[in-house]
């Protein structure tokens, strides 16, 4: 395998090309990726299909070289921001630019198991969830802005004609929310595989309609990612704080993924707290040892999650029993 690093930004691509020790720098557009593609055929000849690409999930700013790697069925190795900065750290690299982050990309082909190196298949069913989730993202955090700013307007008792304009922009987003939310139901209802999956996630007690459409979108999106990865991409895995005057303090999440994951799988706990019988005893469990509340919900939703991504791999629906010993409960 020839491994090439990629790192993907908004604008540009860093590149590093290690059976030459080349550097390029491209646009990040479809004609600059023919063009490396084209240099790329002239470098490795007929070994072109041991070309390995590497470089992180970026949201949208990797989308196009993911489909690019699809179109062309070359092999990508895409590797967690958390895994990469792992890696960095154990070979010693301290420096930081966008051309040593693409050397240090390349060489993490070493870390890469058999079944991770792979060449990308577009689903179009699946784009288009990515596509509308993207959007719910979006109109959610447009809303969360204008009620704040709605909120402080209503304390300063401000214009009443400017705070009517206001809710109604609120209810016209929430409107739009919904219908997009629609739009995913559908979709998923007139696919076989999508709907099984569907079903298997929102067959937990606690798990709604959203926090399914949010998951399933999360698992989709990282069709490769484990158990671990998964809890790291929604940002509830623990930061570890190992130096400073603040190492004795309250241990915190890393915030690394996506707010909406952790904003729509709160609310989840908190009502699979009540209603799922096995959530309840173990978020009651850890509160007995004197968990602090919010540290004794995380817990919840990263079982959530490991839990929901299982069954999602099985297309398994939950099972009371099974997921006993799961939580830590013998007898519920």
């Amino acid at each position: 395998m020839y491994s090439i690093g990629l790192d993907v930004s908004k604008s540009s691509i860093n590149i590093f090309i290690s059976r030459e020790e080349l550097d390029l720098e491209i646009e990040n557009n479809s004609k600059a990726l023919n063009s490396l593609y084209s240099k790329l055929k002239k470098i490795y000849k007929k070994e072109i299909d041991k070309v390995v690409f590497v470089f992180e999930p970026t949201g949208s700013y990797s989308e196009l070289l993911h489909q690019f790697c699809a179109s062309k069925n070359i092999q990508i190795f895409m590797i967690n921001p958390k895994q990469a900065r792992n890696f960095s750290k154990a070979i010693a690299q301290r420096n930081k630019s966008d051309v040593i982050d693409a050397r240090v990309l390349a060489q993490a082909i070493s870390i890469a198991r058999k079944n991770e190196i792979r060449i990308p298949t577009i689903n179009p069913i699946v784009e288009e969830i990515k596509e509308l989730m993207s959007y719910y993202k979006l109109k959610v955090k447009q809303r969360v802005q204008l009620s704040n700013h709605l909120e402080a307007l209503s304390v300063k008792n401000s214009n009443k004609t400017l705070v009517k304009t206001i809710q109604k922009e609120l209810k016209a987003l929430k409107n739009q929310e919904e219908t997009i939310i629609e739009t995913i139901n559908s979709i998923i209802n007139k696919d076989e595989v999508l709907l099984k999956k569907y079903n298997a996630i929102i067959s937990i007690k606690g798990i709604g309609n959203i926090a399914a459409i949010v998951l399933l979108h999360l698992f989709i999106k990282y069709s490769n990612a484990n158990q671990r990865q998964i809890v790291s991409l929604t940002g509830l895995d623990p930061v570890v704080r190992e130096s400073g005057t603040s190492v004795r303090g309250r241990s915190k999440i890393s915030k690394a993924g996506a707010r909406i994951y952790r904003g729509t799988l709160f609310m989840a706990a908190i009502v699979a707290t009540i209603h799922n019988k096995q959530m309840k005893s173990f978020y009651e469990r850890l509160k007995k040892k004197d968990k602090h509340t919010t540290v004794a919900q995380i817990a919840v939703i990263r079982k959530l999650v490991i839990i929901a991504h299982s069954l999602y791999k099985n297309e398994e629906m939950y099972d009371e029993d099974k997921y006993m010993k799961s939580t830590g409960v013998s007898n519920v």
